[in-house]
């Protein structure tokens, strides 16, 4: 009979929302544990409560501090007992151009914090747990971080990002860790909701939820480096 520390163990950030919402619920489809990171308490316990506490945990966690994802890594191994994939997958951007409009320096300080620093920390915290596991560190790129965008400074974190994943890709070769960036274009979620969409070609949160899976899935020999998922029509 399989007991809770028999399923592997899905870590996601940005979990309360969109892409990171719709892959905890491929997830638990696919039979994985799944610890819910976001700072959103709320609406993490809401998707807690869908999922089943025998497979969800909630966990408030601000990805831009060290304290507060050390807590969630505690709580993850303290209710699972093991780690075997984390999705790096918070991140947000508010409108970044280098040049006219308004002044903004506190929201750009957060969403390098959230989206480069924060994946990061992530990383750091984590891959000691993976190595144990020979698990699978995946994190959230862009498309735009790939190519410039007129959001500049957020494409800039991404480039970031970009980096990281390759970086890290590198350092763990001899671990058996596995390491994914997925790329997605524009997505329908709650990330546009102060932003112009520059096409209305979007994909949906489950698109990337499945491409993600698709990547755990791989037998542990094949290690899926870079997913880059465009909706049809999407010129950039």
């Amino acid at each position: 009979m399989e007991t809770i520390t028999d399923r592997k163990v899905m870590i996601i950030t940005g979990a309360s929302t969109g892409i990171g919402e719709a892959t905890a619920k491929r997830a638990v489809e696919a039979g994985w544990n799944v610890v819910l990171a976001a700072r959103s308490a709320e609406r993490l316990k809401t998707l807690e409560a869908e999922l089943g506490s025998d497979r969800a945990i909630a966990v408030a966690c601000d990805v831009s501090k060290w304290e507060s994802q050390q807590e969630m890594v505690r709580k993850a191994l303290e209710r699972f007992g093991r780690i075997d994939a984390a999705f790096a997958n918070a991140g947000f951007s508010k409108g970044s151009n280098f040049y006219g409009g308004e002044d903004k320096p506190e929201e750009w300080r957060e969403m390098v914090l959230t989206n480069v620093y924060g994946a990061a920390v992530t990383a750091r915290l984590i891959l000691p747990e993976l190595v144990k596991t020979k698990g699978h560190f995946l994190v959230t790129g862009s498309v735009v971080g790939r190519t410039t965008s007129i959001r500049n400074l957020y494409s800039a974190t991404k480039w970031a990002v970009t980096g990281m994943a390759q970086a890290i890709r590198n350092e763990m070769a001899c671990t058996g860790i596995r390491v994914t960036l997925i790329e997605p274009g524009v997505v329908d979620t709650p990330f546009w909701e102060q932003l112009q969409k520059p096409s209305d070609a979007v994909l949906q949160p489950d698109d990337i939820a499945r491409a993600v899976i698709f990547a755990v899935s791989q037998p542990p020999h094949v290690d899926v480096n870079e997913i880059l998922i465009r909706p049809t029509g999407q010129p950039l």
